[in-house]
């Protein structure tokens, strides 16, 4: 029976995120305070409304300078995922370093859920050689950090060699799901505006255009798929703001009214697994 599920996911990085960029003057921080003190609350009340369960995936300096506004995503009955304890991407941590960030965020996740983690999101969106193997090792069932596909998971792989003289050499795959996101349905990139350094991303596009995309991402997976996964991934600071909580709503709707069936995403990785 065909079936098209949408995963509404949040990173709440709260104030982490500014502070590993070495942003820790007060405008900086009170643009990620606004997450857990505003938008948070805002997007949990939306939820709630719908009836829709959804993946937060939270630093565990977000849970330990935030408790209260963490405890209540965990008494919703969403998941809790592990994105870290500083927000920085394994890639630029040893192996060493990655196991300890590791560690010290799923902690911090247990004291708060009363649970380890079952899914990984990195910081920036990347993995390090170890990453896999490391997960694994902890008893992680997915992450959510790669882009190989659109709408259907896979199994991660340890051990690629990537040389720009040689042909690539894959390596073996894992029990590991990955569930695949992508910049297209991520919020921050199109609504964000950031300036690091002499680099600046502009952001603050239409809110509209953006519901017209992401609506068309899932109508085409629908055609393209007889079963299938559209993961959407926001941020409380960006998307807890008033025309962009609006749009938020209006892609609920829209994406029910055309069959969509939300879920969290590790109970998706469970019937991806069954079905695998």
């Amino acid at each position: 029976m065909p079936k098209h599920i949408v995963c509404l996911t949040f990173d709440f990085d709260g104030i982490s995120g500014f502070i590993a960029r070495g942003a820790v003057t007060p405008t900086p921080v009170s643009r990620g305070e606004f997450g857990p003190r505003v938008g948070a609350p805002r997007l949990l009340a939306l939820l709630r409304k719908y009836r829709i369960k959804s993946s937060w995936y939270v630093p565990g300096h977000t849970i330990e300078t935030f408790p209260d506004a963490v405890r209540s995503v965990v008494e919703h009955g969403h998941e809790i995922g592990h994105h870290g304890w500083r927000h920085i991407s394994p890639v630029a941590l040893s192996r060493a370093e990655e196991e300890a960030e590791l560690v010290r965020g799923n902690e911090a996740i247990k004291r708060i859920s009363g649970e380890y983690a079952r899914g990984y999101r990195s910081p920036g969106w990347d993995l390090s050689p170890h990453s896999v193997d490391l997960f694994l090792q902890h008893g992680f069932t997915y992450d959510s950090s790669m882009m190989g596909n659109d709408y259907v998971p896979y199994y991660a792989r340890s051990g690629d060699v990537m040389e720009l003289e040689q042909p690539a050499k894959f390596g073996r795959a894992t029990s590991l799901v990955q569930m695949p996101i992508s910049w297209t349905t991520d919020d921050s990139p199109h609504f964000e505006y950031m300036r690091t350094g002499n680099a600046i991303r502009p952001g603050l596009m239409n809110a509209g255009l953006v519901l017209e995309n992401w609506v068309a991402d899932f109508l085409y997976m629908k055609k393209a798929v007889e079963w299938g996964v559209l993961t959407f991934t926001c941020h409380p600071f960006i998307s807890g703001r008033g025309h962009r909580i609006m749009m938020l709503e209006q892609l609920i709707e829209k994406l029910k009214d055309n069959g969509a069936v939300f879920q969290r995403v590790d109970d998706t990785v469970e019937e991806f697994k069954r079905r695998a």
